[in-house]
């Protein structure tokens, strides 16, 4: 008696689950869903949502040959000498940019200016200034010529 009763709950709760929905709308726009009416909401007539069964275990997509065009060795070296002839202008020219920051940076000095009464004054906030945007020009140079360097490493 107890496994019938028990077994119509369960075949019931479905059907309890399923509730209406009222959209209502107040003299402002606001919109406000609820699942309990409210005074002024329509109930809104929704279709059921859609079922899926579950999805299937599949393989990994392995790549067929013929969707992506073959190379050949002469084609290949080819393409790989022009990217480290890049890579390499690119490192010579890095190079180039951190040994004049670097200069910039050791001739850099303090503004030096002479007043009406003939004493002299340097503007150490603007020197400040100009050393630490030379600084991190370094480092910016620096840290793309190790970028430069392990890119040409990888190749072969």
């Amino acid at each position: 008696m107890k496994l019938r009763f028990m077994s119509m709950a369960l075949l019931a709760m479905p059907l309890v689950v399923h509730a209406a929905i009222y959209k209502a709308v107040d003299k402002d726009g606001h919109v406000t869903y609820s699942s309990a009416p409210v005074k002024g909401a329509k109930q809104l007539d929704l279709p059921p949502l859609p079922v899926t069964a579950p999805l299937e275990q599949t393989k990994p997509v392995q790549r067929a040959s013929d969707d992506f065009p073959e190379v050949d060795n002469k084609t290949q070296k080819k393409r790989d000498d022009f990217r480290r002839r890049i890579l390499e202008d690119e490192l010579e020219a890095e190079e180039k940019l951190l040994i004049k920051a670097r200069e910039d940076l050791s001739e850099a000095s303090p503004e030096i200016y002479k007043d009406a009464n003939g004493r002299t004054y340097r503007n150490v906030a603007k020197f400040e200034k100009k050393t630490k945007s030379l600084s991190e020009q370094i480092v910016q140079h620096e840290k793309n010529i190790a970028a430069l360097n392990t890119e040409l490493s990888k190749l072969k």
